[in-house]
Formats: C-alpha cells, sequence, structure tokens
C-alpha cells in the first residue's frame, strides 16, 4: 500500500522467545506477512521500521529471541497479516509471547475535526506460544500484573492473594474447558488413534493450581 493512501501508522512491539534450533530462514518464511505487506522482498530489506529511531524487526540469534519495534503504513487488511504471522510465530516460540498493536489514524486532524469527531486510533494485544497453556499463562501473567498494580492503589500487596487466587480459579476453568473440547475430537483409546496430541494436552500453566 502506498504511503499516501494509508490510513494508519500501525506500531508492532514485542519479544518473543524461539526455539533454539530456529534459523534466520524459518524467521523470514514467518514474519512474511509482514514484510512482503511493507512491499518488501526479504526480511532484511523489510526488517527496517518507517520511523529510523526505531530497531524494527531483530533476529537476536544468542539470545533466540525475536524482537519487535516495528511501523509500517497500512490500513485495516494488516490484521490478516497479523493473524498469518502469529499462527507461523506458534511454530517457532518456545514460550508465550505477548505483542501489542497499535493502529494511529493519519487522517485524522484534532484541531480541523468536526465537534465529537473521534481519531480511529486502535490497540490490539495478540498473543503467540507453542501451545494453548502457554498462551494462557502470559494472559494470565498480564492480567494479575493489571489487577495488582490497580488495586494497590487502595489495598496492601498483601491483602490480594485471594484476588489473584480467584483469576487463576477462572483462568484453571477456561483451561479445563479447552481440554475438554479437544479431547472430544479425539478417537477412543485403543482405536489405534496413536499418542499424538493437539496443543491443549499437558500440564496446566504453572501459576494455575
Amino acid at each position: 500500500m502506498a504511503s499516501y493512501e494509508a490510513p494508519f501508522e500501525i506500531h508492532v512491539h514485542g519479544q518473543v522467545p524461539l526455539r533454539p534450533d530456529v534459523g534466520y530462514a524459518q524467521l523470514q518464511d514467518a514474519l512474511k506477512p509482514l514484510w512482503a505487506y511493507a512491499g518488501a522482498r526479504s526480511l532484511a530489506d523489510g526488517a527496517h521500521s518507517h520511523y529510523e529511531d526505531e530497531p524494527g524487526i531483530r533476529f537476536d540469534a544468542p539470545q533466540h529471541t525475536l524482537e519487535l519495534c516495528w511501523t509500517v503504513l497500512g490500513g485495516d487488511d494488516f490484521r490478516q497479516a497479523l493473524d498469518d504471522m502469529c499462527m507461523n510465530l506458534n511454530e517457532l516460540s518456545v514460550a508465550g509471547a505477548a505483542i501489542e498493536v497499535t493502529f494511529y489514524d493519519t487522517e485524522f486532524d484534532e484541531e480541523e475535526a468536526p465537534p465529537g469527531t473521534e481519531a480511529r486510533d486502535d490497540f490490539l494485544m495478540l498473543f503467540v506460544g507453542p501451545t494453548p497453556a502457554a498462551i494462557m499463562q502470559v494472559q494470565r501473567d498480564l492480567l494479575v500484573q493489571d489487577v495488582i498494580h490497580t488495586m494497590e492503589r487502595h489495598f496492601d500487596a498483601s491483602e490480594l492473594g485471594g484476588v489473584v487466587a480467584e483469576i487463576d480459579r477462572l483462568f484453571n476453568a477456561r483451561f479445563d474447558s479447552l481440554v475438554s473440547s479437544l479431547e472430544i475430537g479425539k478417537p477412543p483409546r485403543g482405536s489405534g488413534g496413536g499418542h499424538g496430541g493437539g496443543h491443549g494436552g499437558g500440564r496446566k500453566p504453572r501459576h494455575l493450581h
């Protein structure tokens, strides 16, 4: 999309821990929805942000992490590129991670806009991870941080154990429902279905007791 047509500046920010065996070529394929959307022909070409002072898209090979601080000009169709990127990164990640995406309305002028008109700014929090449990772990941790930060204005941190326990109970219930829904689609034991399973199997997130 040409920059003069773009209604949004879209900023993507996050850090994703990757499996030790993941190399640059795999990451380039996984991130193709981003760099191709920007009109680039490769990750190296598309890794540069619209703003020079931002690091852009970086692969920290020694630390096995993907670092995102990257802005592109685009429209609402960029949301599909984000969905495709998340699906790809699920396969490469070693733990859950959050990715923040902010849409800034480039066409909104507060001084010239009619009274009552608001910018079309939007904010998304996306999650990737090797399993649903890993993704839920990140969601749970972020929620606990937000709730504790808000409630510490009124209560001492030592008083909030029950609140955290209730959050864990809610996430446990969601995790159990997910596992149950996946179990319904599995063949009965002994039917020759093997031992393979979907992402929903395995242990619960470590904080959800």
